[in-house]
């Protein structure tokens, strides 16, 4: 399987129409590839709490359709990071909020194949806690090439390990972790993102967001990281494209010979 990850970079300046529009080039350029994957939040600004309530929009909204079109366009699975969803339907969670921190996932022929809202909100009571619902679903999806499957989950969700061990029982191979991980704590990105991979025997693809926004300088280092523990490529902190080559069947080949996972009591 060869994957992109693109790690999108930008700034207060650039308009989001021009980002969405500059993106989708991005994913464009990606043709040859099986999978490429976005950071979260690109374009309303994973910092940018002001501006969410603005830029919300449904899953089948603008930036979902200019995803969607790129996505066929270079025939590859996108995993498009994250938007602030409002769904048009009205509905509200648990909460009341009516905004989710949704991630959106493309097939090669641009068809909506999952969603999934961010459970674990970063912010401590503020920010993402105030404004945003919790996502409830662990949401698993199909590699292309039946080469296994991947977990999906968003940035903060990262630090809580039990739901990377419900993905692992559901059946995941791969975890894609799409994020907005400011550079203050960009060694908890690197080390959490090698636990996930070695703890779960699981393929890690990370993909974290570039640039200063909101006042917030962001960490970049995207990486992909092999069951062993081993990082196949790493980011800098600036705007960059990783384009690596995996054979899935690393996976289950270690698995088979250090049997770690057979010997879970909880």
């Amino acid at each position: 399987m060869r994957v992109a990850v693109i790690q999108v970079g930008y700034g207060d300046a650039e308009p989001v129409q021009e980002r969405v529009e500059r993106v989708a080039a991005l994913v464009r350029e990606q043709a040859g590839h099986d999978l490429a994957v976005l950071p979260e939040l690109w374009a309303p600004g994973g910092f940018a709490y002001r501006e969410w309530d603005a830029r919300a929009e449904p899953v089948d909204g603008p930036t979902a359709q200019a995803m969607a079109a790129a996505a066929r366009d270079a025939g590859v699975m996108l995993h498009a990071g994250s938007i602030v969803e409002r769904p048009t339907t009205g509905e509200h969670g648990p909460e009341g909020r009516g905004l989710w921190n949704t991630s959106l996932v493309f097939s090669p022929a641009g068809e909506l194949v999952a969603t999934y809202r961010k459970i674990h909100r970063f912010g401590f009571g503020a920010g993402e806690p105030k404004l945003m619902d919790a996502g409830e679903d662990v949401v698993l999806v199909d590699l292309p090439g039946g080469q296994g499957r991947a977990g999906l989950s968003t940035c903060y969700d990262l630090r809580f390990p039990e739901l990377y061990r419900r993905q692992l029982d559901a059946g995941a191979t791969a975890f894609v972790i799409p994020a907005a991980w400011p550079m203050a704590r960009v060694r908890h990105w690197t080390l959490l993102a090698h636990a996930r991979a070695v703890e779960d025997q699981c393929l890690v693809i990370a993909c974290n967001t570039a640039g200063t926004h909101a006042g917030t300088e962001m960490g970049g280092h995207s990486q992909v990281v092999l069951p062993t523990g081993e990082a196949l490529a790493m980011a800098g902190a600036e705007e960059q494209v990783l384009s690596v080559d995996v054979d899935l069947s690393v996976v289950s080949d270690y698995r088979a010979s250090f049997p770690v996972l057979e010997d879970r009591r909880l």
